[in-house]
Order: structure tokens, then C-alpha cells, then sequence
């Protein structure tokens, strides 16, 4: 009985661990897209353009908000397939 407990708490901590990772690798992205193409290499990538706008200045006004909203789906695909690869994709029926 004590060893199903322990499995179960492996296989959170190690859920929780995949989870993390996957959130620190969007905010690391998250954080490249806004600050580093917004402010940092903005000058460089003002030699571009896309709608009339400089690259640089278009990251910083609409950029990082549209990769912002498409990594908020990207979250959720990946935060799916993590479900079902932990076997948590199935509902509780104790709730």
C-alpha cells in the first residue's frame, strides 16, 4: 500500500519537474522576444520591417504581445500532451 504512495509521489515530483521546465523555457522566450528584440537588439532589427514599421519598434509595440498569446497556446498543447504522458489527462472522480 505504502509503495503505491511512493509511486505516486515519484511520478508528481516528476511531473512537476517536466512542468517547470516547460514554463521556464516559454518565459525564457517570452523574456528573448520582449526585452531582447523590444530593447536589446532592437537597433539591429530596425533594418527590417513589416508593415511599414521598423522591426525593432514593431516587437516592442505589438510583437512580444502576439508571441506572448501564441505561447500561451503553445503551453497549453504541450501542457496536454504532458497530462496524458503522466496519466492526469483523466477526470477524478472523487471530486
Amino acid at each position: 500500500m505504502e509503495s503505491g504512495k511512493a509511486g505516486k509521489a515519484v511520478k508528481a515530483r516528476a511531473y512537476w519537474r517536466a512542468n517547470l521546465r516547460l514554463v521556464g523555457i516559454l518565459l525564457g522566450i517570452w523574456a528573448l522576444v520582449s526585452y531582447g528584440a523590444g530593447i536589446l537588439f532592437r537597433d539591429w532589427l530596425d533594418q527590417w520591417a513589416i508593415g511599414g514599421f521598423k522591426l525593432g519598434f514593431w516587437f516592442a509595440q505589438q510583437g512580444a504581445i502576439y508571441v506572448f498569446v501564441i505561447l500561451i497556446f503553445v503551453y497549453v498543447v504541450l501542457m496536454n500532451r504532458l497530462d496524458r504522458k503522466f496519466g492526469y489527462n483523466t477526470p477524478d472522480k472523487n471530486l
